[in-house]
């Protein structure tokens, strides 16, 4: 059974940084692919970056260049450092890690959740 603790939102000045931890513990974190999603008010939620088993990392658009995404496996833990924190980053941040095995089946799990407020 996955055991999930995210931690590190809360509320940021325009130009700030904020930096969000996510350990998962029950699982064999190595074989599995990460991801950080966000969703705002009255909005869907958005994949705001990915880190694979391998270490392949990619971001949406808006965060390239601010957000950067690392594992550390030997700490089964994983983390969003975000730099030049804007308005618009304003979500609830969750952690999201995910397996598919070679016959189908898929093994994921979600963070609570994080909120992360970005205002002067």
């Amino acid at each position: 059974q996955a055991h999930i603790v995210e931690s590190g939102g809360g509320l940021v000045q325009p130009g700030g940084s904020l930096r969000l931890s996510c350990a998962i513990s029950g699982i064999d974190f190595e074989a599995f692919a990460l991801g950080w999603y966000r969703q705002g008010p009255g909005s869907r939620r958005v994949l705001v970056a990915t880190i694979s088993s391998r270490g392949e990392i990619s971001y949406t658009d808006s965060v390239k260049d601010r957000f950067i995404v690392s594992r550390d496996n030997g700490k089964n833990t994983f983390t969003l450092q975000m730099n030049d924190l804007k308005p618009e980053d304003t979500a609830v941040y969750l952690c999201h890690a995910i397996r598919r095995m070679p016959w189908g089946k898929e093994y994921q799990y979600w963070g609570q959740g994080t909120q992360v407020t970005v205002s002067s």
